[in-house]
């Protein structure tokens, strides 16, 4: 009862409505059956799927021996089984790695940003950033929020999330966060949505959130129609 009266005196109107809506689909919450068929399984495997081919010593030796496509490919389909990106956003993305010189932009962009150590955080995100913004188009562009995050959120879901625009500000909005949004990805915005990840964690401490996809998950279940 006294965490729960903590919990009242602290956290926002729609921070508590968030919650109620969440656990109104998924009443167990993070453990929820349900929730682990519909929301967490499939990126988890997403996860599964990249350790397998792209851990870090495999995608560096593929890095060190120029396989370039090859980085590119397993990357890809590492995102087979998810909805994560539209569809012309993935079109976008298998024609940009078709070229020698843009499959190694993107190997390379890709390693650094996740494994490299020039610089911090801010640095190595925007320049994948200036990586992606530089792949070639035909005629969709492959430089999106979705693009420049969903690997490094199936790559390594304990430091980094997935921004999926019109649901997240959605849910920003609803819960009561100033997001601070702009169309064109750079930190600036990822860094906005990090500590909204981070208030969302704190805020459901007690309900015990794994990594970012559960916390990716619960913005989506606050911020899609698929859930109203």
């Amino acid at each position: 009862m006294k965490a729960a009266r903590a919990r009242a005196r602290t956290i926002s109107k729609g921070a508590e409505k968030a919650r109620r809506k969440f656990l109104r689909f998924f009443p167990k919450g993070f453990r929820d059956e349900t929730y682990f068929a519909w929301e967490r399984g499939y990126k988890w495997r997403a996860h599964e799927r990249w350790m397998e081919s792209l851990a870090r010593p495999t995608f560096h030796r593929l890095l060190e021996t120029g396989e370039f496509g090859e980085i590119s490919s397993r990357a890809l389909k590492t995102l087979s089984g998810t909805n994560l990106l539209f569809s012309f956003e993935n079109m976008a993305l298998r024609d940009a790695v078709k070229t020698s010189s843009g499959a190694r932009t993107f190997a390379d962009g890709l390693y650094e940003f996740l494994h490299g150590r020039r610089g911090g955080l801010p640095r190595r995100f925007d320049d994948w950033c200036q990586a992606v913004d530089s792949l070639p188009t035909k005629q969709s562009r492959v430089f999106t929020h979705p693009v420049v995050t969903v690997f490094g959120f199936i790559a390594q879901p304990d430091t980094h999330i997935f921004l999926k625009p019109n649901v997240t500000r959605t849910a920003a909005e609803r819960y009561g966060f100033d997001l601070h949004y702009a169309s064109s990805p750079s930190w600036e915005t990822y860094e906005s949505v990090l500590e909204f990840a981070s208030v969302i964690k704190s805020d459901l401490a007690d309900l015990k959130p794994r990594d970012m996809i559960d916390i990716q998950s619960f913005i989506w279940v606050i911020g899609s129609a698929e859930y109203e």
